[in-house]
């Protein structure tokens, strides 16, 4: 290859490398991100990385030394944070921090789209997506299904809720954090969801360590017993499935498995742990859960009709 050659291959991938630069800042946004703890810095460092120019803001500044490194920009104040972007991330300790931080600025956020990734309960999502529409402020309230190491991850879920044209008109910008999950325009889904799932994880949580601690009482190390609890947890999966039609026509039928036959299988489980001295406090609970329905005349029905005894009555 001569040189004349070598030149015009150089050119071309300059070209290249120039096409794809334009077309990122072309997709670029102008994103603010009030709060940087751990998870707020992480965001940040997601929008960065995805090329968006980003303005940070912290009660202590010292903490977004190391984005401004990578090209953050530093705010001074809120309003002047606020005021740098149209979407505008804020994720902080609680709701009446939110609060604290925006009620002063509300003038600033007209116009723009304030997404809270800030934990709470439905009812103060509800709250905030009600003052937000009072002040003219778009809203979009957010549960992220993941720590910050997860973050930038397409495969870890953030469930957004609010307005579903906010969302399609941001949601290429919100993706960079990873999967966006729409649940439609009732702002308080998102906490709604965040909160129930994490209810299952700390069930699951529990009920591994149990197991674990049971295996691991007979020499079984964690790691060999959690891979077949890994593989069991996909069976799971599917009766998860198969109950929650159960459970949304109101019908229980134990073709699967009767909660009577689960009574006396889970004593099992009891007996197992006592044997070794295990705390046996999560199995009798499911244990008085099931009796409770057999004795109700639920005993023929599947372990999908224990969801009557959490709800309302």
């Amino acid at each position: 290859m001569n040189a004349q050659n070598i030149s015009a291959q150089n050119a071309d991938a300059q070209n290249i490398n120039a096409q794809n630069i334009s077309a990122q800042n072309a997709d670029a946004q102008n994103v603010t991100v009030i709060g940087l703890g751990q998870m707020g810095a992480a965001l940040a460092d997601a929008f960065l990385s995805a090329g968006h120019r980003t303005t940070v803001w912290n009660r202590t500044p010292g903490k977004a030394d190391a984005l401004v490194a990578r090209g953050a920009v530093l705010a001074a104040s809120v309003a002047e944070a606020v005021e740098a972007s149209e979407l505008v991330v804020v994720c902080v300790l609680d709701h009446p921090a939110v609060r604290e931080l925006l009620a002063p600025v509300t003038g600033s956020l007209r116009g723009r789209v304030l997404v809270n990734l800030t934990s709470g309960s439905p009812e103060q999502a509800r709250a905030e997506a009600e003052w937000a529409a009072e002040h003219g402020i778009g809203f979009l309230d957010g549960g992220i299904m993941t720590t910050p190491p997860g973050i930038g991850d397409s495969g870890n879920m953030i469930l957004y809720a609010g307005s579903p044209a906010l969302f399609a008109e941001h949601r290429a910008t919100l993706a960079v954090l990873g999967d966006p999950v729409d649940l439609g325009a009732d702002a308080g889904l998102a906490s709604l969801y965040d909160a129930g799932l994490l209810g299952l994880m700390w069930s699951v949580f529990g009920g591994w360590l149990h197991a674990t601690a049971l295996a691991g009482a007979d020499g079984v190390a964690a790691h060999e017993f959690t891979a077949l609890a890994n593989r069991w947890l996909k069976t799971v999966s599917w009766f998860l499935s198969t109950y929650a039609e159960q459970i949304d026509a109101g019908e229980y039928p134990g073709s699967d498995a009767t909660i009577d036959v689960q009574v006396a299988t889970i004593g099992h489980l009891i007996e197992a742990g006592e044997a070794r001295g295990i705390d046996g406090r999560l199995p009798r609970l499911h244990l008085e859960l099931m009796r409770e329905a057999v004795a109700a005349g639920h005993g023929g029905d599947s372990y999908a009709r224990l969801i009557e005894a959490f709800r309302n009555k």
